[in-house]
């Protein structure tokens, strides 16, 4: 639910047009609007006319073909459809599927008991199996998922297993990766046009390579691994159009914030969130991810970014295999389409406990907080550390609340202790957390994110008040059912380490 303080909502989202019955116009040919024009027409003939013939070729399909969205185009190759139209179903074949220690047994346990205990998985180097949730505890049932996925992956001889075997060192686990959505994008997983499926909500990250990623179930992932195909119902398409210069105390968490406080948090269901504009264009891969990523928080199917140059040059030395991008046609229809001016727009949280319960950072300034926790899919990239030790070293000043610093994968951690921080005088992100006095980079992991075993590194285990880089913020999200969780850009979360209440970054940054 939105904030009542919020300024109205058309300098943020302007020309928001529905065009609603238009939308969904099975003969295009005709004008199809919802007002008809009541105009008189004469009835007297003033002459007639043989209208010029034109040479008509012959339709390849028999019927008219539509203009398709990048969604509906992924749809329609993968299903080897030439035309598709919002709300059919039909099969598609998968191109990767994704699945972690804690979805992934129940994956394989569905796949032995519906095709056979001996049974081969339909392709062993499409499957990429990637623990990350609940890695680093000393709780036996999730250290026997583990266990689960490594018996499967070599009885299976499956490709892209990245296992941990040593708990106490996961540097000695070269295998070993980290959140799987951004294992993902770094080991070249990820490819435009292509369908990647995953046992995780948060799949949709994937979109903003260009393709079409989503969320499934174990019953879905366990009937994929022995086919390569899933029916899936085509979903309609919203459009964010977002234009204007992004103000340098904004990040791509600011955006998806406001759009969801927009739309609510059952704004998209079951609907596609296609994201274009000027500003997207100049967001980096990283930042595309994080929009990307909370699209499931509206209720989206997938979020989706078209791929271009930054698209390309991210995956220069991620992927040799091809892949061929799609975009949307001019006569694509869509359901809605919203514009957004993004150089009016301020940094935001999401208030406990829905990522719709949008307010202005600067309004909840009197929010005393307990702690602050930067990492997860959505705010633990090298990206997000680089913004959260940009605040922290423009401020000199240490932190008031305690600071859980839990990069995403491996790459992330190496890289908050090797990659310099523009502007801070060769000094990398570790060394900036450690004279802000934050609490030393833990381990590579979903971490507290989802809360996970009590011996979870920073789990909330009391009712305390949260800044937290995440996606979530239900009762309980974090740990404990009591807790209060506010969900905000790197640059937010930092700035209110530093001062103990819920912060305006703007306070650091100008």
């Amino acid at each position: 639910m939105a904030s009542s303080a919020l300024p109205p909502t058309s300098s943020f989202l302007s020309d928001k047009k529905d065009v609603g019955f238009s939308s969904f116009c099975t003969q295009p040919s005709f004008p199809c609007s919802a007002q008809v024009s009541k105009k008189r027409v004469s009835k007297k003939v003033v002459s007639v006319m043989t209208p010029q013939q034109s040479e008509r070729k012959p339709s390849t399909t028999g019927a008219v073909k539509t203009g398709m969205t990048m969604t509906e185009k992924i749809f329609a190759r993968a299903s080897e459809k030439s035309q598709l139209i919002p709300g059919e179903n039909v099969w598609v074949n998968v191109d990767i599927l994704m699945t972690h220690d804690v979805c992934g047994p129940g994956s394989i346990g569905i796949f032995k008991k519906e095709f056979g205990k001996n049974a081969k998985v339909w392709d062993r180097e499409k499957i990429v199996i990637i623990p990350d949730h609940y890695i680093f505890t000393a709780d036996e049932r999730a250290n026997r998922n583990v266990d689960i996925l490594r018996d499967f992956c070599n009885e299976q001889d499956i490709k892209y297993f990245y296992d941990i075997k040593d708990l106490g060192n996961f540097k000695a686990n070269p295998d070993y990766k980290g959140v799987c959505h951004v294992a993902l994008a770094q080991e070249g997983h990820c490819r435009p046009g292509e369908v990647l499926l995953g046992t995780d909500s948060h799949t949709c990250t994937a979109g903003a390579f260009g393709q079409f990623a989503t969320g499934i179930g174990n019953t879905d992932a366990g009937f994929v691994l022995g086919t390569g195909k899933l029916l899936l119902k085509v979903p309609p398409t919203l459009r964010f159009v977002m234009d204007g210069e992004m103000p340098d105390y904004l990040l791509a968490k600011d955006l998806i914030l406001q759009i969801i406080g927009e739309i609510s948090v059952a704004g998209a269901t079951y609907k596609a969130m296609e994201f274009v504009g000027s500003t997207v264009e100049s967001l980096t891969m990283e930042e595309r991810m994080t929009l990307c990523n909370m699209v499931v928080e509206a209720g989206g199917k997938n979020g989706i970014v078209p791929a271009d140059s930054t698209t390309f040059k991210y995956l220069e030395d991620k992927t040799s295999l091809p892949y061929e991008p799609v975009y949307s046609d001019g006569q694509a229809r869509f359901l809605q389409e919203y514009r957004i001016d993004v150089s009016k727009l301020e940094p935001l949280v999401a208030k406990p406990h829905s990522p719709d319960n949008r307010a202005l950072a600067r309004e909840c300034k009197d929010v005393k907080i307990d702690r602050v926790y930067i990492g997860s899919c959505t705010g633990g990239k090298t990206e997000d550390f680089m913004a959260a030790a940009k605040l922290f070293h423009a401020s000199g000043k240490k932190v008031k609340v305690p600071t859980f610093l839990v990069p995403a994968t491996q790459k992330v951690w190496m890289d908050v202790y090797s990659l310099p921080v523009p502007g801070a005088g060769g000094k990398t992100c570790s060394q900036i957390f450690e004279e802000a006095g934050c609490d030393t980079p833990a381990s590579p992991s979903c971490g507290a994110c989802l809360g996970g075993p009590r011996d979870t590194y920073a789990r909330m285990n009391e009712a305390q008040v949260c800044v937290s880089t995440t996606n979530r913020n239900f009762p309980g999200r974090m740990g404990h059912k009591e807790g209060q969780i506010y969900l905000a850009s790197p640059y937010t979360a930092a700035a209110s380490a530093l001062t103990g209440f819920v912060t305006d970054p703007r306070d650091f940054l100008q």
